[in-house]
């Protein structure tokens, strides 16, 4: 069974432009629907505005019986950050953005946790002219490369995404990700991948990890779908199957076995219903890819002959026989 996990801002109350959804919900009472909710274990949880106190976290962790699939650290709700945090002109500003991420890398150690994960998303532009490109980029390379080294045993995952809260982040893609840990250098840091980021990116999320596995970092995976023009946060293979497919069959190629963490939104529908529709889509896929003929599978990729594949892909993985 494979290891899910949930970002756990969505069990409580979420906000879009117009509406709210869903009750508000204390730690405690996230922590206890997660139980409730079929093949999860681990939550990743937000530093620090969902979580600060490692003692308190540690406790109601203990008490569910809940594992930590990565403490988020967040860069980007502080009004200095409005304009980039670890890429603003203000030095003062960038190191706040450093210490914030430090100090979550001390949290996660407190609490138990193996990563820290963080999508910097304030960092990045949205018209010509308004920044200095090759600036920012230093600027990147020196705050994330400080915020890595410190506490190396608990890894620095950059999360990349093509846009908000600017019209376009800096780190957008899995390809110019890698190319800022090449830049910093640092062994202990790597790469959070999210299906739906790399989707409405215009990139092959399958693609993507093969590029991550074949690095010399590691990576750790979002769950979720959506239409491919924005970050809707549907719940798995409501818009995007066959890929959602390719998907795993690369992750379980590659011998992944980290959590996939479930950033979903549930919105409209049952919290409990949506989280269990990714936990069962997934694990029933990646049962069926461990029942195909992987080796008859990898030679008719190999092989160039797409019909051929199609054909294959038709009778295993659609059942249309």
């Amino acid at each position: 069974m494979l290891k899910m996990g949930i970002i756990t801002g969505f069990l409580s109350q979420t906000k879009d432009r117009f509406h709210e959804y869903n009750k508000l919900l204390d730690l405690d009472q996230k922590f206890k629907l997660m139980t409730q909710i079929e093949g999860y274990d681990g939550v990743e949880i937000v530093y620090p505005y969902e979580v600060s106190d490692p003692k308190t976290t540690k406790e109601i962790l203990d008490k569910h019986g809940l594992n930590v699939a990565a403490v988020n650290v967040n860069v980007k709700a502080e009004p200095e950050f409005r304009n980039g945090g670890l890429t603003s002109h203000d030095k003062g500003v960038r190191d706040k953005a450093v210490r914030f991420i430090k100090e979550a890398k001390d949290f996660a150690a407190a609490i138990g946790a193996d990563k820290v994960t963080c999508c910097p998303l304030g960092d990045g532009y949205e018209f010509s002219f308004q920044y200095d490109y090759a600036t920012t980029w230093k600027y990147l390379i020196e705050t994330f490369g400080e915020a890595g080294q410190h506490k190396t045993e608990i890894p620095l995952c950059i999360e990349y995404k093509p846009s908000e809260t600017r019209g376009r982040c800096f780190v957008d893609n899995a390809a110019k990700t890698l190319c800022l840990l090449n830049d910093i250098q640092c062994k202990d840091m790597g790469v959070t991948l999210d299906f739906g980021h790399s989707m409405y990116g215009n990139e092959n999320p399958a693609e993507a990890v093969s590029l991550l596995a074949n690095s010399p970092y590691r990576y750790y995976i979002h769950v979720n779908d959506n239409d491919g023009r924005w970050d809707w946060d549907y719940f798995c293979g409501t818009k995007h199957f066959l890929e959602y497919v390719e998907f795993l069959y690369y992750l379980k190629k590659y011998g992944y076995n980290d959590y996939l963490t479930s950033d979903t939104s549930p919105t409209r529908w049952d919290i409990k219903g949506t989280f269990e529709a990714n936990s069962r889509l997934s694990n029933k896929i990646w049962n069926l890819l461990g029942q195909i003929d992987l080796d008859e599978f990898e030679g008719l990729i190999a092989g160039g002959n797409y019909l051929q594949t199609w054909k294959f892909i038709e009778a295993n993985i659609f059942s249309l026989k």
